[in-house]
């Protein structure tokens, strides 16, 4: 019985969390890094010390807005990489996926990416905020996600995890540094900067085999 009562527990405060979450999208779809405790608290019909109950602070609902899109972010990535066509059509798919991701939720990513914003704009919901404290562990775990996507399909040859790792932090830095320039200024379509970076990529990864036994690229 007190099993069942505590199960249960879990289950409601888990999906109080989501709820909440769910609250702080709302807002930040709206204000971007402006978005505030007291915003978020008062979207969700909450005060504000509950929402630090669930969070602690602004930092640990960042972390946890961050884990819910990054989450997203990398299904969709993995699905473009798994997509049944060429390996050249598979990395536009796949850098077009993180860039139309960015460019349909920006004050999403502006969030995410550029939190300080909101400092230098006078907003009071970035206050203290540090953005590289905050935004570096992101771009690293997408890193480390696509170099293991990397090192499981294709054959670097000697040293491959390595390189494999030296790749995927390669290339969400530079979709990551284009992405944000390209959002900001818009000087071509999306579709010009997806073949213009798949070019960059293009030399070795045209010419790696696969990995024998793996899923292949």
């Amino acid at each position: 019985m007190e099993t069942t009562q505590r199960t249960d527990q879990q289950r409601s405060a888990e999906q109080r969390r989501r709820d909440l979450l769910e609250a702080a999208d709302r807002v930040v779809l709206r204000e971007g890094p402006g978005a505030s405790m007291n915003a978020i608290a008062a979207e969700a019909g909450i005060t504000k010390p509950i929402l630090y109950r669930h969070f602690g602070d602004k930092g640990g609902l960042y972390a946890a807005l961050a884990k819910r899109h990054t989450d997203a972010l990398l299904a969709s990535l993995r699905a473009a990489l798994d997509a049944p066509a060429e390996r050249r059509e598979r990395v536009e798919s796949t850098l077009d996926t993180y860039l139309a991701a960015i460019e349909a939720r920006p004050q999403v990513y502006r969030f995410l990416m550029h939190p300080s914003e909101a400092v230098s704009s006078g907003e009071t919901g970035g206050e203290g905020f540090d953005v590289g404290l905050h935004s570096a562990p992101l771009l690293r775990r997408l890193g480390e996600e696509l170099a293991e996507v990397i090192e499981e399909r294709v054959d670097l040859g000697p040293g491959s995890a390595e390189l494999a790792r030296v790749w995927g932090h390669g290339i969400v830095g530079m979709m990551h540094a284009a992405g944000d320039w390209w959002l900001g200024e818009r000087p071509c379509s999306r579709a010009q900067l997806v073949r213009s970076l798949a070019d960059l990529l293009w030399g070795r990864l045209a010419a790696a085999g696969n990995r024998v036994g793996g899923p292949g690229f």
